[in-house]
Formats: C-alpha cells, structure tokens, sequence
C-alpha cells in the first residue's frame, strides 16, 4: 500500500530494498521491471524508473543493457549497514535524550529494555 504523504517513487525503492533485506531479491537476480512495477502498482512507468534509478545510483542495482536490472553483490549488507545508522538516528538517539530528560541513566535503561524483551 502507498503512503500518500511520501514520494511514490521513493516508496518504489524502498520497497524495492525492502525484498532485497528480507532475501526475497538475493543479489544478481533480476528485480521486475519498471513497467511490471507500474503496473502492479498502478503508477506511471516514469515514477516507477525513477526508483530503480535511485536504487542503480545508490549502487544497490545495476543495469544490463537490453536485458533489465540486478541486485548489486553486497547490496543486502550496504542497506542493513545504512538502515543500522538510519535506526540509531530516528530511534535510539531520541530514546537516549528522553531517558536523560527523565533522569534514567543507560543500566536503568538497559535493565527496561530486558523487561521489555521478557515481555514479549
């Protein structure tokens, strides 16, 4: 499902990396084409190419001329790598301001953390 308030084609790369990082793309396969991901997307073949294009500029996907685009050897670590930084960024960063505006140092934090993990 697209999210509205995000670029379509971005959402189409990530998608994309997403089925790269869960194994279902494994590197130098062949990914669907823009007109299969228009199509199954119902979007316009240009903003479904200007994702894979990202994707090829990003060096996660790499063209054969006249055959299609591939998974890139390395492609699934170099975006568990990028998602690791993005991860710390957006979410631990954040966790780590807010428990020391609440006066919680890293063991206390730690120590919810294991709870959290028993719980679940």
């Amino acid at each position: 499902m697209m999210d509205e308030g995000r670029p379509l084609f971005i959402q189409i790369a990530e998608m994309v990396e997403n089925s790269i990082i869960d194994g279902t793309l494994v590197e130098e396969t062949q990914v669907p084409s823009t007109n299969e991901l228009a199509a199954f997307h119902r979007i316009n073949p240009a903003t479904a190419g200007k994702g894979l294009a990202k994707l090829v500029a990003d060096g996660i996907l790499y063209k054969k001329r006249g055959i299609g685009m591939f998974v890139t050897n390395g492609a699934r670590d170099a975006l568990r790598f990028r998602r690791r930084d993005d991860f710390a960024r957006q979410f631990v960063e954040p966790l780590i301001t807010e428990a020391n505006k609440l006066g919680i140092d890293l063991d206390e934090l730690k120590i919810m953390l294991d709870k959290w993990e028993e719980a679940t």
